[in-house]
């Protein structure tokens, strides 16, 4: 089904106005779950969600058919039952059975799709980042507020049991002082995007909806699907997919909002001639009220800082703390003691690695079924999303 794009983002705009009764009744023993847009996270969501008992996948929606039927059949051949399928989120969410959302979709779409799902009665579990802009992330803030709703950000990382150990010792004091934080990706996974021609719209394909509040386009191969956020139309590259995970996890241990000024400096240096719009290589300096923040990010190499290829540093007085996905450690800081031999000012401890089975997004997508039971805050809500979407300089 197609669209009227303008109608509908006349309409997104006066969303978290509308009068809507509040729906949210206590829920029954099966939380139903409907997901739109899967291809990707969306559906990687819907399979670590439904792990949580009394949980069930009921309805899937995309604008490309041949997603729609193949993750159809990945719920059967999974053991669940033939889901309700949509290509109009619009019809997923007049569908009074379904009490949870997951959105999916690209990033432009995060906000309008989020404030319907309140207008609907849903709770929601939305991917980072949170939204495309400061006004998008306050509609989105108003929305959930005016019709209590549930929000879950896909920013799972606050659920990883390593993670929340790292910033205990954060938050501990044993770094001292904490002057700086860095934090970086360098993605060896992410090579030269050839530039392709524009094409006709493959079939299955509502083209129309894809785009939805996005300027029009011609339809072009790269800007479809997993590729989509390199360019600016839709998002904002790697620094809002990777780097709003890891930025999270500095104003996360910093307890930290918003920074005072920011400079940014980068482009296409590596490959010049990529199809890509957002910069392969880009560093930016965060001025804090008490520290400093550097963020850097680089494609199609993979040895950052501290021989990894992504991570956050907190750099103490005392030490260093690094963490990445894999686990953390500490780098101490040392003086000369009375001895005339050098001391560290830390404590030895233990490198701390990440156990597989509790990463997070386990953790993160049952404590978001746990929330809608309870009606009580998830771990990365609407408000401290936001911190981390409004942070990268676009």
């Amino acid at each position: 089904m197609s669209i009227n794009r303008r109608a509908i983002l006349k309409a997104g705009g006066a969303a978290v106005l509308a009068p809507f009764a509040n729906t949210h009744a206590a829920p029954s023993d099966t939380i139903n779950i409907g997901v739109i847009g899967c291809n990707g996270m969306g559906f990687s969501d819907l399979a670590s969600m439904v792990k949580v008992p009394g949980t069930r996948a009921v309805a899937l929606c995309d604008v490309d058919v041949n997603v729609l039927e193949r993750r159809a059949a990945d719920v059967v051949s999974a053991g669940g039952n033939a889901p309700r399928l949509y290509g109009d989120y619009r019809a997923l969410l007049d569908d009074r059975d379904i009490d949870a959302v997951i959105i999916g979709t690209p990033d432009h779409w995060h906000c309008l799709q989020m404030v319907h799902a309140a207008e609907a009665g849903k709770d929601v579990y939305v991917e980072k980042p949170l939204a495309n802009s400061i006004d998008e992330c306050t509609r989105m803030i108003v929305a959930a507020e005016r019709y209590a709703t549930v929000v879950q950000v896909g920013q799972w990382q606050r659920s990883g049991a390593h993670w929340c150990d790292a910033m205990d010792y954060v938050h501990s004091g044993s770094l001292g002082e904490i002057r700086a934080v860095r934090a970086w990706a360098y993605m060896d996974w992410l090579k030269n995007i050839p530039r392709k021609p524009d094409t006709s719209v493959p079939e299955g394909v509502d083209y129309d909806m894809w785009l939805g509040p996005a300027p029009e386009r011609p339809f072009n191969p790269n800007r479809f699907h997993f590729t989509f956020r390199w360019f600016w139309d839709y998002a904002g590259g790697l620094m809002t997919d990777w780097g709003v995970h890891l930025i999270d996890i500095v104003v996360w241990g910093m307890k930290a909002d918003f920074p005072r000024r920011v400079m940014s400096s980068g482009g296409n240096f590596a490959y010049p001639e990529s199809a890509m719009e957002t910069p392969d290589t880009q560093q930016a300096i965060y001025e804090f009220d008490g520290f400093s923040m550097i963020w850097e990010h680089a494609v199609g190499i993979g040895l950052g800082p501290f021989q990894r290829s992504h991570g956050i540093a907190f750099i103490g007085n005392n030490g260093t703390l690094v963490v990445d996905r894999a686990g953390w450690e500490l780098f101490p800081e040392s003086e000369p003691g009375r001895d005339g031999a050098r001391h560290y000012k830390l404590q030895a401890v233990p490198r701390r690695t990440a156990r597989p089975e509790a990463r997070g997004l386990d953790q993160h997508t049952e404590n978001f079924i746990e929330c809608m039971r309870t009606r009580a805050t998830p771990r990365c809500d609407l408000q401290t999303a936001s911190l981390a979407a409004v942070c990268p300089p676009r």
